[in-house]
């Protein structure tokens, strides 16, 4: 199909025109160019316009677009495109946190849209899908037909809490920092000194997945509040690691807050 090669300028104006807000701008049937020459011709013609509009860029990866996109798009794509299966997911998950150091205020890094309600994965797996995707910062992008999602599928869409940890104003793409097997520690830091922290049992039968103070950045002997953020409620101040006993592809999130 067409695309904007060679009319960047035209299209960026016809976009800003329509009062559009956010482009995502792929790399489909392109000429051979390198996506580090074309799109900052986009980014020039948007610019141009005046008006603010979101660039997603979109060539999947391929040039590791996290080292050299800041500046030039508001988002990168660090993956292939996902589907709707937990092996699809969880891998990117994966390769995207390979980039979260690059990751900062004005430049996301990009594991795709979320695939949650579409139906191909369990509630638990879809909450941890959204709750991964919220601790690495990643836009989230709703994947599903609104019109008939789930009320499953909007109380995990809407969950505020989680929401306020992907846009946290600190900006810090949260990352993997601790993995027994099938068990893992994703944590990242967030304003006002507190710590987002996701327990995942990513293996098929249940299991306790068990995160040390040390592993998400406090003192060992740190007194934190921990909020879960599923279960809206706020847990007796604890001391010492944080467990969670875990259903196969399940997980909790939380927000610790150091006691001062």
């Amino acid at each position: 199909m067409p695309g904007s090669l060679d009319h960047e300028e035209q299209d960026a104006k016809t976009f800003a025109s329509w009062g559009i807000d956010y482009l995502k701008y792929d790399n489909c049937n392109d000429d051979g160019t390198s996506p580090k020459i074309r799109y900052p011709v986009m980014n020039k013609a948007l610019m141009r316009t005046g008006r603010p509009i979101f660039f997603s860029l979109c060539e999947w990866g391929v040039e590791d677009p996290a080292t050299w996109a800041s500046g030039i798009g508001n988002s990168w794509r660090t993956t292939g495109d996902i589907n709707d299966t937990w092996e699809r997911m969880t891998k990117r998950a994966d390769t995207n946190d390979r980039w979260a150091a690059y990751a900062a205020p004005g430049g996301w890094n990009d594991p795709d849209m979320l695939e949650v309600g579409n139906g191909g994965m369990t509630t638990d797996e879809y909450r941890s899908h959204f709750s991964i995707w919220a601790l690495a910062k990643a836009p989230l992008l709703i994947g599903c037909d609104v019109r008939s999602m789930s009320n499953e599928t909007y109380e995990i869409l809407t969950n505020s809490e989680v929401i306020a940890v992907n846009q946290d104003q600190l900006g810090v793409q949260g990352k993997k920092v601790n993995k027994d097997g099938d068990l893992e520690v994703w944590a990242g830091p967030l304003s006002k000194n507190r710590v987002a922290l996701v327990l995942w049992n990513r293996g098929s039968s249940p299991a306790t997945v068990t995160a040390q103070m040390a592993d998400v950045g406090l003192s060992p002997s740190a007194i934190v509040d921990v909020r879960d953020l599923w279960a809206h409620s706020t847990l007796a101040s604890v001391t010492g690691p944080i467990s969670a006993y875990l259903m196969p592809h399940g997980s909790m999130m939380f927000v610790l807050t150091p006691k001062s």
